[in-house]
């Protein structure tokens, strides 16, 4: 690695980003797409090791986060490509530049920390802040519209779906009693009622958190969209690389990862094969890789992530 890329990551290492860096392999010239770019940690170990001629997309909704990244990747110049849009947008994006057969695309899915540090922008319960949430500012729909507005019943479904919290329907009628809820804090109490004692580790406003950020960003909804996008877009032996913090992004990733790598997806009691299915993916990972201990012990927050890595066939 340059030495002035050694210099930069001193100060911050992002989530498993030496692991990213051998599971793309990146070299020159190739093309290669960071759909998470966020400040341009990962994409600047991507465009280090595949220098000179090697080009990155950078694909981010966060104004904030591409600021951020334009600063830190401008020493790349124009081998780094920044578009503010979301990665649901895959195609079109690569349309317009007119790339195919890229040799790697990159997620990192869910909030980044400097998302989860800004109190202003209301993903954390730890500061006080507005009840917001959204990566895309310019979205209509906040996390406090959501905890205001929504049925008591709809509430507790969502906490359940995309939090798997056990304790949804407790909470949700806790909240239903304290509204209107406006900020972080009001949220969290509110929660902490519902459920009286902490979990382990884990915070009892986690999961009620989480849940109404996958909601209001249409995570699950935008990572099932890109997945089938990135087969088209890589090129044969081109790798698709995603790190997910949370079960149901996790397993969206290992199912599509499965049922892409198999021929026949036809039932298992069904005697012939009728689906026409051809496999188009190899898992080069059939268990997700984890953080190592030391990892997580100077980066907390890395202790939930899943790496799944699969190469195009």
């Amino acid at each position: 690695m340059a030495e002035e890329t050694t210099g930069y990551q001193k100060s911050h290492l992002p989530v498993l980003y030496h692991e990213i860096i051998l599971a793309l392999h990146p070299f020159s010239p190739g093309h290669y797409v960071d759909g998470t770019v966020g400040a341009g940690g990962h994409a600047w170990g991507i465009l280090d090791a595949c220098k000179p001629e090697g080009r990155l997309l950078g694909l981010d909704v966060d104004p904030q986060a591409l600021e951020l990244a334009n600063q830190r990747l401008s020493v790349f110049g124009e081998r780094a490509m920044l578009i503010r849009a979301s990665y649901a947008t895959l195609s079109e994006q690569l349309r317009h530049l007119g790339w195919s057969g890229v040799q790697g695309i990159f997620l990192d899915l869910g909030a980044s920390s400097m998302q989860f540090d800004s109190a202003e922008r209301g993903f954390s319960f730890q500061n006080e802040g507005p009840l917001d949430m959204r990566f895309n500012p310019s979205q209509p729909t906040t996390a406090a519209e959501l905890v205001n507005n929504l049925t008591e019943q709809k509430l507790a479904d969502l906490l359940w779906f995309y939090g798997e919290e056990p304790a949804s329907r407790r909470i949700a009628h806790e909240i239903s009693l304290a509204r209107p809820l406006l900020t972080t804090h009001q949220l969290a109490d509110a929660v902490q009622r519902a459920v009286q004692k902490h979990r382990g580790h884990l915070h009892p406003a986690t999961r009620t958190f989480q849940a109404l950020r996958i909601a209001v960003n249409q995570e699950l909804q935008s990572l099932e969209m890109v997945l089938p996008q990135s087969i088209t877009a890589l090129a044969p032996e081109g790798r698709l690389a995603v790190i997910s913090f949370h079960s149901l992004e996790d397993r969206l990733v290992k199912q599509f990862f499965r049922r892409e790598s198999r021929d026949c997806i036809c039932p298992p009691e069904q005697p012939v094969c009728t689906c026409q299915h051809k496999a188009s993916l190899v898992e080069i990972t059939r268990h997700p890789i984890s953080p190592t201990a030391a990892e997580i012990q100077s980066n907390p927050r890395a202790r939930s992530a899943h790496l799944r890595i699969a190469e195009k066939i």
